[in-house]
């Protein structure tokens, strides 16, 4: 009814994929993302080191830490 028939005969189900896996199954993105993020996570650490103020340094370290589990979660994936 009303052009729905068709999906209960398909019951298969695609796995949503994020667009950055699709990214990181190459080798050449792979060490572009890699690298570009262990740059930024320098940076940050550059303006930790220099703890002017207390409101930025909560949010620069919310923010190394979402980096370095970005890397963690890269080193699950292998590129091809």
């Amino acid at each position: 009814m009303f052009g729905l028939e068709d999906q209960k005969k398909k019951k298969q189900v695609e796995e949503f994929v994020f667009d950055l896996e699709h990214e990181l199954k190459t080798a050449k993105k792979h060490q572009e993302i890699k690298k570009r993020v262990e740059s930024r996570i320098q940076q940050i650490k550059e303006l930790l080191r220099g703890g002017e103020d207390k409101d930025e340094f909560d949010k620069f370290g919310v923010l190394l830490h979402g980096y370095t589990s970005l890397l963690k979660v890269m080193s699950r994936f292998s590129p091809k």
